[in-house]
């Protein structure tokens, strides 16, 4: 069997995460996260967009993962993405994890926020 290491061309992919926080870069981020095209910074959770409407054309879609289970978005963040044009998949955040590094591995446009489980 062969097996051919994944390389990623310019975001970093989640290397693991865990109750609190997340791990990207063999560096543990406490808390909420974004991993958008400009890189990694703090997100303040669900009522935070600005820095994702700033770079809507930079990526195809953004996964937002919303903790250990799938939650709705509130009205007011659904409303703002859309009103802005930002495509979104809405995803528990285990899954969302997984879904932006299989899309980044692919070198697609891809990114991700996400509540820690």
């Amino acid at each position: 069997m062969q097996l051919t290491e994944i390389t990623y061309a310019g975001q970093p992919p989640i290397d693991a995460y865990a109750p609190g926080y997340f791990r990207v870069n063999e560096a543990v981020h406490d808390g909420p996260l974004a991993i958008l095209p400009a890189g990694i910074t703090p997100w303040k959770g669900l009522s935070d967009w600005a820095s994702v409407v700033a770079v809507v054309d930079d990526f195809d879609v953004i996964f937002v993962g919303t903790g250990a289970e799938i939650a709705l978005l509130p009205a007011a963040a659904k409303k703002k993405l859309e009103k802005a044009g930002v495509p979104y998949e809405l995803m528990a955040t285990p899954a969302a994890c997984r879904t932006y590094n299989v899309l980044l591995s692919e070198g697609r446009r891809v990114a991700i926020v996400a509540l820690p489980i």
